[in-house]
């Protein structure tokens, strides 16, 4: 009875897939961190837009809002430095204000036909940051050819600022 031949044969029927097993949890391991990143990211600019005066969230070119979406993205509200996640850039990043209506008893979209208007348009009472398209995470599993997994984290801050 010689069985010294089935260690080594279950050894190579085992070790593929624990090998699978592995590198699928290392995977799901750095999409969660990326996806913990990148909301970690828009909270950042969120905060900085909820405490700044005078933002004009009618035109997305206002000075405060480039500059939180650089913040976010590099660290600086310039936008001088390396971003902190590869492929991630501020034009990917989608700022909207909502308000409470008294009416539903819940949040909306604000009334963005103010925005032409001489009073501008209402002070929201929450600011949403989020990435609508999605930031694209492709993971890496050895034989498995998937798709990229759209990260779309989103974050809601009151506003405080005037």
């Amino acid at each position: 009875m010689r069985r010294r031949g089935n260690m080594i044969l279950e050894a190579a029927l085992w070790i593929p897939i624990l090998t699978l097993l592995l590198v699928g949890m290392v995977q799901f391991g750095k999409i969660t961190y990326t996806y913990y990143s990148l909301k970690k990211t828009l909270y950042s600019a969120a905060r900085l837009l909820s405490v700044q005066q005078g933002v004009n969230f009618c035109d997305e070119a206002d000075a405060s809002i480039a500059a939180a979406k650089n913040f976010a993205v590099t660290g600086t509200t310039d936008g001088s430095a390396d971003p902190h996640i590869a492929g991630f850039s501020a034009d990917m990043i989608q700022i909207q204000m909502e308000c409470y209506d008294a009416d539903s008893g819940g949040l909306g979209d604000c009334n963005t036909s103010a925005c032409d208007s001489v009073a501008g348009p209402p002070r929201p009472d929450f600011i949403v940051v989020s990435i609508p398209d999605g930031y694209p995470m492709q993971p890496r599993i050895p034989f498995l050819l998937l798709d990229p997994i759209p990260l779309r984290p989103s974050v809601r801050v009151p506003y405080g600022g005037a």
